[in-house]
């Protein structure tokens, strides 16, 4: 009897834990915390911190339960995440989501969405400076961006071993959006620039919002196909959205198919931090670069809309540009609120969606040159 019971405890978790694995379930409980508690991402973190809990159970290699073994289910499933099959439905999802009338009505504010993208070549740079190769630096910088699915897209094609520190520092400081842009956007703007009204946009056509997102697919992507699979299926999705005619497909591509998408992504990436497999020196560079890449990005922004203040009869809200980074819709949210924390009635939302928007789309061509350059 003790022979079989100590067989038995052999055989279970608490047997085959290691410090590793709880920490790893430690920091899935915080995500998920913070996705509950402070309404950080929910439906992002959530996911992930759960799949932080899956993917850290001790288990006997072998049996077909860990998300590495080539015949579990967990590995079926991350197959949607190594071969860049999830990334591209979220964009379908967010182009049937978004309006780029405000984009259209002041076409100069996709500068400060391209100008956002400079933290990611910087953050490639320290990276190549850390030791890291030149595929894995490309990976790296795509953190820059703030775009989760982009960055597990690149990921996934340039260093597939990378996915879960990229993937979970790119999901974490966009959920931390609330956290760490207002204080930079404090130290370089003063009260004076924060104060600033936006005139109204103009009134943006039917026919213009349904010819843009078909020139937009062409231009960008005629200029760096490598970032088709992104481009092209954020432009379909708005095509579908303004359409009208294709509404049903839209409303599926806006509802369940992006909420399907997000829930495998979520869970399988956060499956796929098992401690020992994790926890590196190289996930600690990862995460480091990823926040001092996410504060270049926010800076470039707020310091590029200043820059073209000096030049613009008509002076725009430096604080746009910290939504030149592409975490839709929250840097947009934390632009607005850090303005009326100044003026109540200042009401910048709406003008902050432009360069936020430009700034998905930056990233994505972003992917695609550091893509095509790696091949």
């Amino acid at each position: 009897m003790d022979i079989l019971f100590l067989e038995f405890f052999q055989n279970t978790g608490f047997y085959l834990c290691d410090y590793r694995n709880i920490i790893m379930i430690i920091v899935g409980m915080i995500f998920i915390y913070l996705g509950i508690a402070k309404d950080y991402e929910p439906l992002l973190l959530v996911p992930i911190g759960f799949g932080m809990l899956m993917g850290n159970i001790p288990i006997f290699k072998g049996l077909g339960l860990g998300i590495y073994e080539n015949n579990s289910v967990l590995h079926y499933l991350y197959f949607g995440v190594t071969q860049g099959i999830y990334p591209p439905l979220v964009f379908l999802g967010i182009g049937a989501m978004t309006d780029f009338s405000t984009l259209l009505a002041r076409p100069v504010l996709m500068l400060l969405g391209a100008a956002a993208q400079a933290g990611i070549f910087i953050t490639f740079l320290g990276a190549l400076a850390l030791g890291f190769l030149p595929k894995e630096s490309a990976a790296i910088g795509i953190i820059g961006g703030a775009d989760g699915p982009t960055a597990i897209f690149l990921t996934a094609k340039l260093a597939p071993h990378l996915i879960g520190p990229i993937a979970v520092a790119a999901y974490s400081y966009m959920a931390l959006v609330p956290v760490i842009q207002p204080p930079i956007m404090k130290l370089l703007t003063s009260r004076k620039e924060r104060l600033i009204r936006m005139e109204e946009p103009r009134q943006v056509s039917k026919r213009e919002k349904m010819i843009f997102p078909v020139v937009a697919f062409l231009l960008c992507c005629f200029l760096a196909p490598a970032a088709l699979p992104l481009l092209g299926m954020l432009c379909f999705g708005n095509v579908l959205k303004e359409a009208v005619v294709t509404e049903r497909l839209a409303v599926t591509a806006r509802t369940a198919l992006i909420d399907i998408a997000t829930i495998l992504l979520g869970l399988t990436v956060g499956a796929s931090t098992q401690g020992d497999v994790f926890l590196t020196r190289n996930s600690v560079k990862i995460f480091v670069l990823g926040a001092l890449s996410f504060c270049i990005a926010t800076a470039c922004g707020l310091l590029f809309a200043k820059f073209m203040n000096l030049f613009l009869k008509k002076k725009i809200n430096p604080l746009l540009g910290a939504a030149g980074v592409s975490a839709v819709p929250d840097s947009a949210r934390v632009v607005h609120v850090v303005g009326q924390r100044e003026d109540p009635s200042n009401f910048l939302l709406m003008h902050a969606m432009a360069p936020n928007v430009s700034g998905v789309i930056g990233s994505a061509i972003a992917a695609g040159v550091l893509w095509s350059l790696m091949i």
